[in-house]
C-alpha cells in the first residue's frame, strides 16, 4: 500500500487550502481527503493524478518514489512562476 498521507497534508497546508477546497477540486469528499491524510485510505490512481495536477507535482513525488524538493509558489502570479521554472531549467542545464 502506498502512503502519501504526510505529503498530501504538507502540500495542502503549504498552499493554505482546506480539506474541503482540495476535495472539491479533485472530485472527492472532504472525509475522503481526511482519510488520505491520516492514511486510513489510499487514493485511487485517478485521484492521485488529480492531486498531482492540483499541487503541480508528479505522482512519483506524492508516493515518495523520488526525493523532489518543492518550492512554495503560493501568492505568486503565473508570470513569476514561469520565470522561476525557467530559472530552474537554466540551472539544471549547467550540470
Amino acid at each position: 500500500m502506498v502512503d502519501c498521507s504526510e505529503k498530501l497534508k504538507m502540500l495542502r497546508e503549504a498552499r493554505h487550502l482546506t480539506q474541503l477546497q482540495v476535495a472539491e477540486r479533485v472530485g472527492v469528499s472532504k472525509a475522503m481527503i481526511s482519510a488520505y491524510e491520516t492514511a486510513i485510505k489510499t487514493p485511487s490512481v485517478e485521484v492521485l493524478i488529480r492531486l498531482a495536477r492540483l499541487f503541480n507535482v508528479s505522482v512519483d513525488h506524492l508516493i515518495s518514489i523520488d526525493s523532489l524538493v518543492g518550492l512554495n509558489v503560493a501568492g505568486l502570479d503565473d508570470d513569476s512562476i514561469a520565470l522561476l521554472a525557467s530559472m530552474v531549467e537554466k540551472l539544471k542545464s549547467k550540470e
